[in-house]
């Protein structure tokens, strides 16, 4: 289970404003609207049928698949491909159903869009799914009076819009939105204001006080067991800057290195948008003040407050950022850590640092000296290599123990290592060997080392914000000149590449991700991404289609009929749990979570301070929940409405590898 963006706060209820908190905005009350039309369409269709594409489109020369969701097998009726004008580019007959989604939608048909390969805008319509469905109940081919209802259901079914392009054409645009949104996220004096009006906030970082990492209980593991503890002689240090996680303001070493290294390798491999390298160049200043060669610092402020010990925390207080500087506040008063915000410590000043946190950071810097050393600039592709190598070498690798991830480790509980540190090694080894820097050897050695120690480790994961090892591989296979780890490494991706498969197999909509589970929407971009990564390495187009299905999945071609990136689609999310967006406007370019299991929606209820959204409070997507499995639009809704830097971060990378 991840974060909670309102942890146990928001799951009592029991939320509270600041003073200083802003409570009106632009927000919500007609944020459902712009979506409303096509949802409220796809309702009224009912289980006759509705249709389901991917809504940002399909590259011309991918395999493209669409999917008829109806109450009962509908094998036999027709559907065609029209363009703008009207005209029919494809048609064929619907084949046999994959299986069921839910005990309203019986069947899920897929349809073949492949042919369709002309640049264009098209929708697709299917008919006869009436016929079909009443053949298949046994009413037969006489002349049976059919109902009202029957007569309204046997109209065509239509598809919201999609495009046919060159994959630059799709895919660059959403690059460059998942950018916006990072830029969105900022936090500190360097913001861009942007449509959301974004303001400098959490001055008082620059000057933040060190604590001692704190003390969680309960059943949760997220409950403050003690008051809070200043670290003696640990003086001041400027943690302004970086960007917010999620929903909240609270910033993590953890999921920003993980973020800023997959930006960084979509620098690296495809310079990105211009936008980019302005992105990453104020993620790596944050993340250099996180290590001053002796401390690793691996949080800045506390999500969850304790009325028992007198204090708020991130997640309490509903309002814009630029609000906590004007509060009024002090040692002893409840705000006191939401204005004056903690930081803590890995541990203690020269002390060994969690591997996954050493070997994720120093990849981070090792990527920023490669493209210094690319663009001609030694000295700072020097400096970011000492400083990746420094943080490397103070990994713990030994008694390991719980990995520090973030304060509480309930909200990122990662267990893998090795993978970290293979990436951290591989790419300082890239560092040096664009340096001809003579570590580059022992470095490359390493990294095989931390790849087969991962080899040897269960259970595996695929690419997420807890397995680094598909980025890790790609880049180690290349270095190790023939040797027979290369070829385990590779079947490495074909394992978490066909863990995907074999899953995909047994769901209607070709889905490898367990939609009763927590990130749903990043581990579909992460197949898509690996996909490209191993044909990338290898040449081969194996795995092609099933990565362009985790995408299409991910961008619309589900159960709900919605993108899980706002302003991606004709229905994407417009009430993300998001404390900006709430109260200023949507940031475009953010992953949601997604879909998640139905359980963890019982205790959800609207913040103190927050817009109502929807405004009129209907569920758009409750008609193609499941009992096991739902996806709700709503502020309330962190399991599936929250974006995070590390979803979008996924999704960028997926794009950037499309393009």
């Amino acid at each position: 289970m991840r974060r909670s963006l309102l942890s146990i706060a928001l799951l009592a209820g029991t939320l509270v404003t600041g003073p200083a908190a802003v409570t009106a905005g632009p927000a919500a009350a007609g944020a459902a609207g712009l979506a409303a039309a096509g949802a409220a369409g796809l309702a009224a269709a009912g289980a006759a049928g509705l249709v389901r594409v991917d809504q940002v489109g399909y590259a011309s020369g991918e395999a493209k698949r669409a999917y008829l969701m109806t109450a009962a097998p509908a094998d036999g009726a027709r559907f065609a491909v029209v363009d703008q004008r009207g005209r029919t580019v494809h048609s064929g007959q619907i084949g046999a159903s994959t299986g069921g989604w839910s005990a309203t939608y019986g069947a899920v048909h897929p349809i073949d869009l492949s042919p369709v390969r002309t640049p264009g805008t098209y929708r697709l319509r299917v008919s006869g799914v009436l016929r079909a469905e009443r053949e298949s109940r046994g009413y037969g081919h006489g002349p049976q009076r059919r109902t009202s209802d029957e007569r309204r259901s046997a109209a065509d079914i239509v598809s919201p819009a999609f495009r046919v392009d060159s994959p630059e054409r799709l895919f660059s645009p959403l690059l460059a939105d998942t950018v916006n949104f990072f830029q969105v996220q900022r936090d500190g004096a360097d913001v861009i204001p942007g449509e959301l009006d974004r303001k400098p906030s959490h001055l008082t970082d620059r000057r933040a006080t060190v604590y001692e990492p704190p003390v969680f209980s309960g059943d949760g593991g997220d409950v403050p067991a003690a008051p809070l503890r200043p670290r003696a002689g640990a003086g001041p240090v400027d943690v302004e800057g970086g960007w917010f996680d999620a929903g909240d303001f609270v910033k993590f070493t953890h999921a920003s290195a993980y973020a800023l290294a997959q930006l960084l390798y979509v620098q690296r491999e495809t310079g990105g948008p211009p936008t980019l390298r302005g992105e990453t160049a104020f993620g790596l200043r944050w993340l250099d003040k996180m290590w001053d060669g002796r401390t690793l610092y691996v949080q800045v402020g506390i999500g969850t407050g304790s009325e028992e010990f007198g204090f708020l925390g991130d997640h309490d207080v509903w309002r814009l950022p630029e609000a906590d500087d004007a509060l009024d506040t002090g040692p002893g008063d409840e705000y006191q850590f939401i204005k004056y915000r903690p930081v803590f410590p890995a541990g203690e000043p020269g002390a060994k640092v969690s591997p996954n946190l050493a070997g994720r950071v120093s990849a981070a810097f090792a990527l920023a000296a490669q493209l210094a050393a690319e663009r001609g600039d030694k000295a700072a592709a020097r400096r970011w290599l000492a400083e990746g190598a420094s943080l490397y070498g103070q990994a713990q690798t030994t008694d390991v123990g719980e990995l520090v991830t973030a304060f509480p480790h309930a909200y990122y509980p990662e267990d893998s290592w090795q993978d970290d540190m293979e990436l951290g090694a591989t790419q300082l080894a890239l560092a040096a060997r664009a340096l001809g820097d003579p570590r580059g050897g022992r470095w490359v050695r390493e990294a095989a080392g931390w790849a087969r120690a991962y080899l040897d480790t269960q259970p595996w994961d695929t690419l997420n914000l807890y397995d680094t090892s598909a980025l890790a591989h790609a880049d180690l296979v290349p270095l190790l000149r023939g040797d027979a780890l290369a070829g385990e490494l590779v079947a490495d991706l074909r394992r978490q590449l066909d863990s995907g498969v074999s899953a995909a197999a047994a769901h209607p909509f070709g889905h490898a991700v367990d939609v009763t589970q927590f990130d749903a929407a990043t581990r579909s971009f992460g197949f898509a991404a690996t996909a490209h990564l191993y044909r990338g390495l290898t040449g081969s187009h194996e795995y092609d289609a099933f990565g362009t299905r985790q995408r299409n999945f991910a961008l619309g071609a589900n159960a709900w009929g919605t993108s899980l990136m706002i302003g991606a689609g004709t229905t994407y999310p417009q009430c993300p749990q998001h404390q900006v967006a709430n109260l200023a406007g949507l940031p475009r370019g953010a992953v949601v979570n997604g879909p998640n299991g139905a359980e963890n929606f019982e205790y959800i209820g609207i913040p103190d301070g927050a817009n109502a959204c929807p405004a009129d409070g209907v569920n758009r997507f409750a008609a193609y929940d499941r009992p096991d499995a739902r996806y709700l639009d709503d502020v309330r809704a962190w399991p599936s409405s929250e974006p995070a830097i590390d979803f979008t971060a996924t999704a960028a990378l997926a794009f950037a590898l499309s393009s």
